[in-house]
């Protein structure tokens, strides 16, 4: 693969950057350690950037070989940032490496990205590896920018903090994440989903009930949760059923919604068929209009998988036993325990990308159909 010259730039700067970066300042010196691991590593990095670069020729093992590279640069960056006494007292050299680590792998993951490689497995990977990479690069810049510049704890823990925290309290997230997910979650989103689908059934049969829920339908979506939240825990108790409740009322419009424009999404043509063929309502409906209304299901599906999530959590600030992720979060971030805090966000993060993630390999082996998924 040619890299373009504005590309190849890139690759030159970030390598000039990282080997320049050796010769200045990088801190206090602790214990003798004159962190010449660092020194090297980021001139053998910038040369061989620069060559990609200079050459402008940039294959798969090329490729390969500079994000390694670059990952070896991140984790010498990590060892060097957390000497003792060195946090609060990078030097210049030292946030010059790391604008040259994040200007390689902004240009390497852009190249993998770009990048169009023999077999389909190792494509496949490459399709997964770039958003992996440009997370846990992310991850590196706050870990290096939380140390190196010693912000406190109670304003942001670094991830290794976090990671650590999460380490020890397993049992109690765990706990959470089924108090909050499986039992608030789960059930809400089910009931919800389901409850709108019908309905919406229901609605495309009976048009006065289209014409009258469907602005209702705008209206509560309109409502905050904040002020939902409080209402369903006077009327269904501080257990999960009220977190349940919240779900259902905001994930029932958005199905109903979608539901009803996808089941009239079918051509004209197609319908006027079914109907030269005498088929029914009901067979019109199986066979026709809800296969055609699954790409619309499917989003609205997508749409409160993250929505039955925070509506859980947030239900949970106004009232719930002594378990589940809301009550966690605000209890901790009270007593300035952000760690935790954080921790219980990632586990929120990690469940509702799974959640979401889900749902779509479930759209995709139903919808393989659709132009969308057509290479």
């Amino acid at each position: 693969m040619t890299v373009t010259p504005g590309r190849a730039l890139a690759w030159v700067v970030a390598g000039l950057i990282l080997a320049g970066s050796a010769f200045l300042p990088r801190g206090v010196e602790v214990a003798g350690t004159p962190l010449l691991m660092l020194s090297v590593m980021t001139v053998a990095i910038g040369a061989l950037l620069a060559a990609i670069g200079l050459t402008r020729r940039l294959d798969g093992p090329r490729l390969v070989i500079a994000i390694l590279a670059v990952a070896a640069g991140c984790a010498a960056a990590l060892y060097a940032v957390h000497l003792p006494g060195f946090s609060g007292h990078a030097g210049l050299g030292f946030w010059l490496t790391v604008i040259g680590l994040w200007i390689a792998a902004w240009v390497a993951n852009d190249a993998l990205a770009r990048h169009r490689f023999l077999t389909p497995a190792a494509q496949r990977a490459a399709t997964i590896a770039v958003p992996a990479l440009f997370g846990v690069f992310l991850l590196f810049l706050w870990e290096v920018a939380v140390v190196g510049f010693a912000v406190p704890y109670v304003l942001m823990p670094p991830p290794s903090a976090v990671g650590a925290r999460i380490a020890v309290a397993l049992p109690i997230l765990a706990e959470d994440f089924v108090q909050t997910f499986i039992r608030g979650v789960l059930s809400g989103y089910v009931i919800g989903c389901a409850a709108g689908f019908l309905v919406a059934i229901l609605a495309d049969r009976v048009p006065f009930l289209r014409k009258g829920l469907l602005p209702l339908g705008n209206f509560v979506a309109a409502l905050p949760i904040i002020g939902i939240a409080p209402i369903m825990v006077m009327w269904f108790g501080f257990d999960w059923h009220s977190k349940a409740a919240v779900v259902v009322v905001m994930t029932f419009f958005p199905m109903l919604v979608n539901t009803v424009a996808g089941l009239s999404a079918s051509g004209t043509l197609e319908r006027d068929l079914m109907r030269s063929y005498a088929a029914s309502w009901w067979t019109t409906l199986v066979k026709l209009r809800l296969p055609a209304a699954l790409p619309f299901i499917f989003n609205a599906l997508k749409i409160n998988s993250t929505l039955a999530l925070i509506g859980a959590i947030v239900a949970e600030f106004f009232g719930t036993p002594t378990v589940g992720m809301g009550f966690r979060i605000s209890i901790e971030a009270a007593r300035m325990s952000l760690d935790m805090v954080w921790a219980e966000i990632a586990v929120a993060a990690i469940a509702g990308t799974a959640f979401y993630g889900l749902v779509a390999l479930v759209e995709r082996a139903a919808t393989f159909w659709h132009p969308s998924y057509r290479r």
